[in-house]
């Protein structure tokens, strides 16, 4: 029977038209749709930030250095070289045995359908076993740390994705007195080395790309992290010749658009508010707000947010400004009601443990996603206007509506204006509660349950008859 879900939000808002994207399997699906495709149908996963800086947690010489967010950026906001850095922080990086099967199992609980991780940040750090850096998790700690993540997520049936940054502030050729926008803790200061040629550093960066493309068999994501308005694309990383390269060994992999920071990439301005609504292909497959919903979506564009539990992408033992498990419930029905995916992060501790309130809210979530993962699992916009309590999804193919009700009038009756008349039934997800439903013309009218009034975003089902 098909469905129809409606989601209910506290933000009003207009949803726009679906894009036009093929059914699976459809003869008109491009090449480009066919590797989409499970993203698309997947809207949720697990972020996460791990490296040399967790172990630090935010502290530098027994002072805290914020508590707020950004510090996976430590060694750039205290000003370190790379040795002062790595002397600090290496000691404290101490995985346990078991930590990757514990993300892998909270990913799964959380209904997350793709992991993507950090598999070198900004410091310089790889995390799997490098043949052409010393600098790694394989030199330093004889264990290839890519392949014990990459192992537990495939194990949990997973998809998996590579975070990899092209920035590195610990390369002795990396040229970072070529952008007046990207960081870097010696930023201003001469090369401590001499004159740097930066294109042995692009090498480098290629040489690291080509063992993670070809050492851990499919790579479904490569999450590039970032360039600038005045250095980036070809002249920053030989970006099309490094994509070229990745999507040779990963025919079906999906890149994102941070190579480049040009309106065509989807970049308007540099800030994570800075994103555009158009996106040329070639430049990437999807678009990546920071720490934002965009407010009408990106219609006929793919897109994801990223975006924290706290403030701070890696690990701090200061910031305490959790995220409630209701906003991250919301935001997931906001974005996904707007044709978005939602990569939400956690950021473990330097011996891979996950924070308790991360673990809290992700189980929450899954226990929400358990009763109500039809109304995100391949649904889009509805193009239903979004009512004053709520937002609208839609599956894929049309045939099911969700709304999702995050404040309901204190009488818990709902009026939703611009729904097809062929929806006549209605139905509270999980508990199977029939719920009677008035209609005039396109305006139905229906009174939340009891029992779901005051609950974590209910959701309504919507049934019509016949085939």
């Amino acid at each position: 029977m098909p469905l129809l879900i409606v989601c209910v939000l506290a933000t009003p808002g207009v949803s726009e038209e679906s894009p036009d994207k093929p059914a699976a399997g459809s003869p008109k699906m491009t090449e480009r749709d066919q590797r989409m495709e499970w993203w698309r149908e997947a809207r949720f996963g697990m972020f996460v930030h791990w490296g040399l800086y967790s172990g630090l947690a935010g502290t530098w010489e027994g002072k805290a250095v914020s508590d707020r967010g950004g510090m996976e950026w430590i060694q750039n906001n205290v000003g370190a070289d790379t040795d002062t850095y790595a002397e600090a922080a290496i000691p404290l990086f101490k995985p346990k045995q078991g930590f990757a099967e514990e993300w892998a199992r909270l990913a799964k609980q959380a209904g997350c359908k793709y992991v993507v991780f950090t598999t070198k940040h900004h410091d310089g750090f790889a995390l799997h076993d490098s043949h052409v850096s010393d600098y790694d998790a394989g030199s330093v700690l004889e264990r290839d740390l890519v392949r014990e993540i990459v192992d537990a997520c495939r194990a949990q049936g997973l998809r998996v994705g590579f975070y990899h940054s092209v920035i590195d502030w610990h390369h002795d050729q990396y040229g970072y007195a070529n952008s007046q926008q990207l960081p870097h803790p010696l930023k201003g200061k001469p090369y401590p080395n001499g004159e740097r040629d930066h294109s042995k550093y692009v090498e480098f960066l290629h040489k690291q790309v080509d063992e993670l493309m070809n050492n851990y068999g499919p790579v479904d994501i490569v999450w590039w992290d970032y360039s600038a308005i005045d250095y980036q694309g070809d002249e920053a990383w030989d970006a099309f010749n490094l994509m070229a390269k990745v999507r040779k060994r990963q025919p079906g992999v999906i890149m994102n658009n941070r190579l480049f920071r040009i309106p065509e990439a989807g970049w308007k301005s540099m800030g994570t508010a800075g994103f555009s609504t158009q996106l040329d292909p070639k430049y990437g497959d999807f678009i990546t707000p920071e720490q934002h919903v965009p407010d009408e979506g990106m219609p006929g564009v793919d897109w994801e947010t990223c975006m924290t539990m706290n403030t701070t992408w890696g690990y701090s033992e200061h910031d305490h400004a959790w995220k409630s498990t209701e906003t991250l419930v919301r935001n997931l029905v906001d974005i996904v009601s707007k044709g978005g995916n939602y990569l939400l992060n956690i950021g473990p501790t330097g011996d891979g443990t996950i924070p308790p309130e991360s673990v809290e809210r992700m189980q929450a979530v899954g226990d929400w996603m358990a009763t109500n993962g039809q109304a995100i699992y391949g649904a889009t916009i509805s193009g239903v206007a979004s009512p004053a309590w709520g937002r609208v999804t839609q599956s894929r193919d049309g045939a099911a509506l969700y709304l999702c009700v995050f404040d309901a009038p204190e009488d818990g009756r709902l009026e939703l204006a611009g729904v097809p008349t062929k929806f006549t039934r209605a139905m509270l997800l999980g508990s199977g509660e029939a719920i009677e439903l008035d209609r005039d013309g396109e305006e139905i009218r229906l009174t939340l349950p009891v029992g779901a009034q005051g609950t974590l975003v209910p959701v309504v089902q919507l049934t019509f008859a016949g085939e």
